[in-house]
């Protein structure tokens, strides 16, 4: 278990060191006014270790340097007056351009139900993901997923399936682990038919390694079912072994999308950059966490925007408003203009951001803190949170309701209250009416506190530009999604 440890953290860095060696590099050219051909080159060459020491792929490695090397020493970057800009464009556009230009659905099918068959090694989080996937259908689509347990071979495959699936609401078929996959596979197909799902998720065997047994039943399932998404589940953590995963199972299923897992945080670079280039297959989902809302479309665009630490505005917004519903989100907007937001919103505000991950992560997600020094090593305990909870806690229904009647003896009973101390709670307060201030600015359209806040006006500019475009984009969304649900009831009946 320690060896296992041990090589799961050396990964982790190896990842988080593939952002900070790219930006340190970068940085060196921008604290110059003009750059040579020899500039470039040194520039390159910490480029090309940094990808390698992530366990990129070599000859992705290679032509990726090549491109960016090419395109930099052009007298259009060298003789502009911003070259380090302009150089960062370049490895940008070429990071999006290896990872795939940009996302890419699911394939689905003319009539349904569509079938999605999920492969993978055991130990990717096949079965996990599955589940994801279904959820993610369910809440975005309405639609009604049938799962298929057909892994009879991992001890208590069958078992974490069905519990996964009763977590989610959404039905399991399995015959036990006495039954031939093929022909639970069959009957499972049946089943859905008649019940008419919308969607077939079939969770297949994996093995520790590739093996001639696992591809032809998986062949055989493919046979019957002629699927319309064949998923490879692939560990990201595993570096260059997850190409050659992906390369074993692509020449003998033809696989049609790749899911990232247990990209959490940092962890992020090789196996993202290496499998599109290498097997020609897109990147379709990562997921990010245990919980079964950890599940997001994979966006070449915002993943280089992260390695090169620019921050990831729209996927911090996609966060936040999953657990948000308009109406909830339209009731806090007026509080917000009104200046009448509470502790009790703030409690509330404050769970939400913790369903969306890690504080630190999501300050990273952020144009300007993502390369701020200050919060290079920030880490929020968990228990920090707690006590500003305990402290709203301790507080009257009328003081949560009107936080300007905090005198200093309500303010000391407090305290005593929640077991903190006075200057905590007189510091938590000050915060909070800070926060309540800003939030009333920029909802009235005062975008100057947010330029301040993302260190810049650049990227406060497109912190703006990313909120409305997100927007325009959720009405939109929108507007579909009311209008499939109508033509699925009128399917359906």
């Amino acid at each position: 278990m320690k060896k296992w440890k041990n090589k799961n953290q050396e990964a982790l860095m190896a990842f988080e060191g593939l952002t900070e060696r790219l930006q340190n590099a970068i940085s060196k050219l921008k604290r110059k006014g003009k750059i040579s051909e020899s500039d470039v080159k040194e520039v390159m060459r910490e480029i090309r270790l940094a990808l390698l020491e992530a366990d990129v792929n070599f000859k992705v490695v290679k032509d990726f340097v090549k491109e960016v090397k090419n395109r930099a020493v052009g007298a259009e970057v060298l003789e502009s007056l911003t070259p380090a800009q302009q150089i960062v464009k370049i490895v940008n556009e070429e990071l999006i351009k290896v990872m795939g230009e940009s996302a890419v659905s699911l394939n689905k099918s003319k009539k349904i139900p569509t079938v999605i068959m999920m492969v993978g090694l055991q130990g990717a989080g096949k079965t996990t993901t599955a589940g994801k996937l279904a959820y993610k259908l369910k809440k975005e689509e309405n639609a009604r997923p049938l799962m298929i347990a057909a892994d009879v071979y991992r001890p208590a495959a069958v078992d974490q399936l069905k519990t996964v699936g009763k977590s989610i609401d959404v039905p399991v078929f399995e015959l036990g682990t006495d039954v031939d996959p093929v022909e639970i596979v069959r009957q499972g197909m049946k089943l859905a038919e008649e019940q008419k799902n919308d969607y077939v998720i079939i969770d297949t065997a994996g093995r520790l390694q590739i093996d001639e047994k696992l591809m032809n039943e998986l062949a055989r399932i493919k046979e019957l079912t002629h699927p319309d998404e064949i998923l490879l589940t692939v560990d990201s953590m595993t570096g260059q072994n997850a190409v050659e995963v992906a390369q074993g199972f692509n020449d003998t299923l033809d696989v049609t999308g790749v899911v990232l897992t247990k990209l959490d945080g940092d962890t992020r670079g090789g196996a993202a950059l290496s499998i599109r280039a290498v097997t020609g297959k897109p990147i379709k989902f990562i997921g990010q966490g245990e919980k079964m809302t950890a599940l997001d479309v994979f966006y070449p665009d915002r993943m280089a925007s992260r390695i090169l630490g620019m921050g990831d505005m729209l996927t911090l917004i996609e966060k936040a408003q999953q657990d948000f519903d308009q109406k909830k989100a339209e009731e806090l907007a007026d509080k917000m203009r009104e200046n009448t937001f509470d502790f009790n919103d703030f409690i509330e505000q404050m769970e939400q951001v913790q369903n969306m991950g890690p504080i630190e992560d999501i300050m990273k997600m952020i144009p300007g803190m993502a390369n701020n020094p200050a919060l290079k090593n920030v880490k929020v305990d968990p228990k920090d949170i707690e006590h500003t909870k305990a402290i709203v806690y301790s507080m009257t229904p009328d003081e949560r309701e009107d936080p300007d009647m905090l005198n200093p003896s309500r303010r000391r009973r407090i305290a005593a209250g929640s077991g903190r101390p006075i200057q905590e709670v007189n510091r938590m307060i000050k915060q909070f009416k800070q926060m309540r201030d800003m939030m009333q600015k920029m909802t009235n359209g005062n975008f100057g506190g947010m330029e301040n806040m993302f260190g810049g006006g650049v990227s406060g500019k497109l912190a703006k530009m990313s909120v409305n475009r997100m927007i325009k984009k959720n009405k939109k969304k929108k507007r579909a999604k009311i209008k499939k649900q109508k033509q699925q009831k009128r399917r359906k009946k």
